[in-house]
């Protein structure tokens, strides 16, 4: 979506200036080419904005500095979502390959420890963008912030609530001699409804960086990250399917099934994780 606009009035940018483009995915403005008052022009992104991400590679770095940047927010957030990513991913490998030797209780234990990680790093990034541009205005900080009309924003708050509800359900997880419709109200439900919320989030984000509802930019660094993240969004959402506990057991092996996405979904977190690190150093879009 594209359209024309007078002057800058939301987001926290300056509102000063004159928007001589705008586009995003309605309802929502993403991408803001700013008419400045001496002549200039400055592009401005809402992902840029919200993580404080260089519109392009500083040449002043050396190589691979995203490796070791404790002093960046986004290294923490990219590095703590890898984290809880990880120990999906070995519980997951855990109670497909390993169920005869390892306790049904110490797998439980590990997805449990790997959605502590996925919560911090979620609120991490809703308290970065809850204060995207607040310190350059000197505004106090805020823990929360409320900008239901910034997608960034939004994407953040619905992933946290999310990751709230896997904490709920891989702790319900671990409670013994559940029968099956216990585990659908403690288990199954907090699960089907943090997957939904995880996909929102993830199509939120993805749709940000496309500056529309569906774009291909393999170009952007960036955009590959809410890719990646949203198709394992979309792993755990069929995962939350197959979850399900029937009175009766289906003839197929469905938990089984519902394993697998949960271990496609962690990869897929992991790579979008690890692709945030570079992305606070090497620029994330093609120019323009």
């Amino acid at each position: 979506m594209r359209r024309q606009a007078s002057t800058i009035r939301t987001m926290e940018d300056p509102a000063k200036e004159t928007a001589r483009e705008e586009s995003g995915p309605w309802p929502f403005i993403t991408r803001r080419l700013v008419q400045l008052e001496n002549g200039g022009e400055e592009l401005w992104r809402s992902r840029h904005h919200r993580k404080g991400l260089p519109l392009a590679r500083r040449p002043d770095l050396k190589p691979w500095p995203w490796l070791w940047m404790p002093g960046e927010l986004n290294w923490w957030i990219g590095t703590v979502f890898a984290l809880g990513s990880l120990l999906f991913a070995v519980g997951s490998i855990l109670w497909l390959f390993m169920r005869a030797q390892v306790s049904e209780s110490l797998i439980n234990a590990v997805f449990f420890a790997g959605s502590i990680p996925f919560t911090t790093a979620a609120y991490l990034q809703l308290f970065q963008a809850a204060n995207a541009g607040r310190e350059k205005k000197g505004r106090s900080t805020v823990r929360f912030g409320w900008k239901p009309r910034d997608i960034g924003w939004l994407s953040c708050a619905i992933q946290f609530a999310g990751t709230l509800l896997f904490n709920v359900n891989t702790f319900d997880a671990m409670l013994p001699n559940l029968n099956w419709w216990r585990q659908d109200i403690l288990i199954w439900i907090p699960d089907a409804v943090g997957s939904i919320l995880f996909f929102i989030s993830g199509y939120l984000a993805y749709a940000e960086t496309c500056h529309a509802h569906w774009g291909w930019k393999p170009r952007s660094l960036s955009w590959w990250v809410t890719f990646v993240n949203l198709l394992g969004c979309a792993a755990f959402l069929v995962s939350a399917v197959f979850a399900f506990v029937p009175e009766h057991q289906p003839q197929f092996n469905a938990a089984r099934w519902g394993v697998v996405f949960t271990l496609i979904g962690a990869i897929g977190f992991f790579a979008g994780s690890v692709l945030m690190l570079p992305e606070s150093t090497y620029g994330s879009e093609e120019s323009g």
